[in-house]
């Protein structure tokens, strides 16, 4: 069996951090969180790191990762546009933000032919995550039993700001019954200091348990997934085209697969503490977190 590949959703605006925080350095020699993410996959056996990039961060992103990664795993390079018709949309739609993850996605339908992991550029998931779902894409996975990687909300927040999260149902086999999109997840404190989590939706509060399972987009599919999420985008732009902000989320893909039984999705559990840096204010955090994980032998101290 072949094994499984790694796409790395890096085409974002990164519009609330300020800069392309995809190519900041965050470990003691500047690596990148990409360069730890790249760094568990090859060594949970994965065979291709395949980025999602807008075209003109090409030479950059060749330029930062292509020798140092050169021998150790395959490398290759697809791209987010607006160009709509090879996704069989012929309407020539006018937006300066991209179509969402879902989309970027769907942007690596050619490259593509093997069981595979999609996670963010600037998300740090951690070496157990990488272990499970690589063992769960090479032992387990078919067309009609995909996966996510299951984070509790509780450690995935960020100190500084809203956080987006796909917050999921679980049913008592371990399946996920549904997965919403929740882009405006934060922390709120009383009048005594004690926090708790909500979400906000049509300007109200709801508070959300910390130990609630949430999609940080670390999904493992087969290439199935390409075909389903065409067959909706198609839709999604008929009915969305004129709302510049609209956005084809990746959860609505495998929340549209289960409710329509063409397959189940197992929420794979972690412990583990995601960080990530949302916002600029979340770098030194990042940074003292990685310099930590150096100190205790998760990681060598020069990756690659």
């Amino acid at each position: 069996m072949n094994k499984p590949t790694l796409l790395i959703l890096a085409a974002g605006m990164a519009s609330r951090y300020g800069s392309l925080k995809q190519m900041d350095g965050f470990g003691p020699h500047g690596e990148t969180i990409i360069d730890y993410s790249i760094y568990d996959a090859i060594r949970a056996g994965f065979g291709k790191v395949v980025f999602i990039i807008r075209e003109e961060f090409l030479e950059k992103m060749r330029e930062v990762f292509d020798k140092k990664l050169q021998g150790k795993i395959e490398v290759d390079y697809a791209f987010q546009s607006f160009d709509l018709t090879k996704f069989g949309v012929d309407s020539v739609i006018e937006r300066t933000k991209p179509w969402g993850t879902a989309h970027a996605v769907m942007s690596a339908k050619d490259h593509i032919n093997e069981p595979f992991c999609v996670i963010n550029a600037d998300d740090f998931y951690g070496k157990d995550a990488f272990e499970k779902m690589a063992a769960f894409l090479r032992d387990e996975v078919t067309d009609k039993k995909m996966a996510l990687m299951g984070f509790k909300v509780g450690n995935t927040m960020s100190d500084y700001g809203y956080v987006s999260r796909g917050v999921c149902d679980v049913d008592g086999e371990g399946n996920m019954v549904s997965v919403t999109e929740r882009t405006n997840i934060y922390y709120v404190t009383n009048d005594v200091g004690t926090k708790k989590i909500v979400y906000e939706e049509d300007g109200i509060q709801h508070d959300l348990d910390p130990d609630t399972r949430v999609s940080m987009n670390f999904w493992g599919f087969t290439p199935r997934i390409f075909e389903v999420a065409q067959n909706m985008f198609s839709k999604f732009v008929e009915e969305n085209g004129d709302n510049p902000k609209s956005e084809f989320f990746i959860p609505s893909v495998p929340d549209y697969m289960v409710k329509n039984d063409m397959a189940s999705f197992r929420v794979i559990p972690t412990s583990s503490k995601w960080f990530g840096v949302t916002y600029k204010e979340d770098k030194p955090i990042v940074q003292d977190s990685i310099s930590n994980l150096v100190n205790e032998g998760v990681y060598p101290d020069k990756l690659f």
